[in-house]
């Protein structure tokens, strides 16, 4: 019986990712247990039933600077840690799997593919499919000691707690419901928002259809008024915690996302994901579990990926990758779930 510090602190699509290898290995080991270090607005995701995978909430604002990771480390010892499988590998992983090196335990970390993500990038290497996150994750526990099958089909699919949607939430389950995630983090992975609202008012004329849009408090306001203006429409963005909104996408029929954590929420639930690339590409590693690469909406130019996350501006400045995806395409491919 083993205690293990998994450590993956964000970002959200990326934590998602864990989900999968996670559970595969508990699942293979159930006298070991499994502590995830990570934001405290992640842990509903780990409630996957399975009573050796203890999440560990912070707010990494609690913790800054050397004293604050001191009192982390401090903190973490309480639980009797064996081992430390780093997946995250940032400055703040990185210095808890020292201090915990130094204390004699056994300490692993993720090789993210770094050199080859930049040599992908800056052209200095040719397009071709790098290795997935979720195998990447899978090294480090296969390095710890825990190789695992992939056992994990589904987040509902092993005792996780009931769930239920407010009652100001319309939902028919004789309607033919889709979810659409229309924004992300960065702009350069955001399909813009006119064009977007062309396929909502496209898709909302369908008869049977209903239509939910997802995202955060942020974007709420643009998403209340597109539910205003067409029929079938419903906002649930800021409306539902994070237990509700996977199991509202466990019951669509398929869900329309960017590169984004809402691609990865969907993907866990086993909902079939249409996703949209613009800077980014899925042979970076980032793809949703499980998912048909047909799905994936994206534009071959020369120009990409010019980004692995995302988080830089269009280097010719139009944005072509997703300026030049034409509605049509993304209603066709949508048109192909809905009978």
């Amino acid at each position: 019986m083993a205690n293990v510090l998994v450590i993956r602190l964000s970002a959200f699509g990326d934590v998602a990712l864990l989900v999968p290898p996670l559970y595969s290995v508990a699942k293979a080991y159930p006298d070991d247990t499994f502590y995830v270090l990570t934001n405290k607005n992640f842990i509903a995701l780990f409630d996957l039933g399975l009573p050796n995978i203890q999440p560990i909430g912070i707010n990494l604002a609690d913790y800054k600077g050397i004293k604050g990771l001191f009192r982390l480390g401090n903190l973490l010892r309480k639980y009797n840690i064996d081992k430390v499988a780093d997946v995250h590998d940032v400055l703040r992983s990185k210095f808890l799997r020292a201090y915990f090196s130094l204390l004699g335990k056994k300490t692993t970390h993720i090789d993210k593919g770094r050199k080859e993500k930049k040599a992908i990038i800056s052209k200095k290497a040719p397009l071709q499919p790098l290795k997935h996150t979720i195998n990447r994750y899978r090294d480090v526990f296969d390095a710890m000691g825990y190789p695992a099958e992939m056992t994990f089909s589904n987040y509902f699919s092993d005792g996780s707690p009931e769930v239920s949607l407010p009652e100001h939430i319309f939902f028919d389950k004789t309607k033919k419901n889709i979810g659409i995630a229309p924004f992300a983090k960065h702009k350069a992975k955001m399909y813009p928002p006119e064009k977007m609202e062309e396929v909502i008012k496209k898709i909302s004329s369908f008869p049977d259809v209903v239509i939910y849009l997802f995202g955060s408090q942020r974007e709420a306001e643009i998403m209340k008024k597109w539910q205003e203006t067409y029929p079938h429409v419903v906002s649930v963005a800021g409306k539902l915690n994070l237990l509700q909104e996977l199991y509202l996408m466990s019951q669509l029929r398929v869900m329309l996302s960017m590169d984004s954590a809402n691609m990865h929420l969907a993907s866990l639930v086993g909902v079939p994901v249409i996703s949209i690339w613009g800077a980014t590409h899925p042979y970076l590693g980032f793809y949703g579990f499980n998912q048909s690469i047909e799905n994936a909406i994206q534009i071959d130019l020369d120009c990409r990926p010019c980004s692995v996350f995302g988080n830089t501006a269009c280097r010719r400045g139009d944005y072509a990758c997703l300026n030049s995806i034409h509605p049509s395409i993304i209603v066709r491919r949508l048109q192909k779930y809905l009978g």
